[in-house]
């Protein structure tokens, strides 16, 4: 299997790592985030930032994503997410949206979008990894753990962050 295309369990439970360089594909995209999940709750990684214009075609409502999240969440952890739009969770996140309401502690959601806003880039960074997604009508981009690009992808993220506002609560309140 080319570096291009991983398998699932090629990068996640068999313990070859997270890797470097291009991907492509939808199948690559997903495979990459659960094994990055996965990683995160092996490693107890500190910060995760997830970042999209909506999240429309990420795998969190998933199985085995909320999984890997519940062994990841624990005191002293955070989770960012800014999107220029979380209407998709509540239709096609069920699993995810029960998650952040249990852990909405750990949680930060940020919504960046309207007129004047950046445009919110498709990728998830940690201190220690990123995916970037540049392309994301093919799922196509890159990963790895080059300081250069991931401080670009931070610099850029952290734009969108001062520029939003709350959003996704993890309850509502009706009248």
């Amino acid at each position: 299997m080319s570096p291009v295309d991983p398998a699932p369990d090629a990068i996640g439970a068999a313990g070859i790592g997270l890797p470097d360089g291009p991907f492509d594909g939808r199948l690559a995209f997903h495979a990459l985030l659960h094994a990055a999940f996965e990683r995160a709750a092996r490693e107890g990684w500190r910060q995760i930032v997830l970042c999209d214009p909506t999240f429309g075609d990420w795998p969190l409502g998933e199985r085995a994503v909320a999984a890997a999240l519940n062994d990841w969440a624990s005191s002293g952890r955070s989770l960012t997410m800014v999107a220029g739009d979380f209407g998709v969770f509540e239709r096609e996140h069920a699993r995810f949206v029960q998650w952040r309401r249990t852990w909405s502690h750990l949680v930060d959601c940020i919504a960046c979008g309207g007129p004047g806003a950046p445009a919110v880039p498709s990728a998830l960074w940690t201190p220690q990894w990123f995916l970037h997604r540049i392309d994301a009508e093919r799922s196509r981009g890159v990963s790895g753990r080059d300081p250069q690009h991931r401080r670009a992808l931070r610099e850029q993220i952290d734009e969108c962050r001062r520029r939003g506002r709350p959003g996704f609560p993890a309850t509502t309140l009706g009248l």
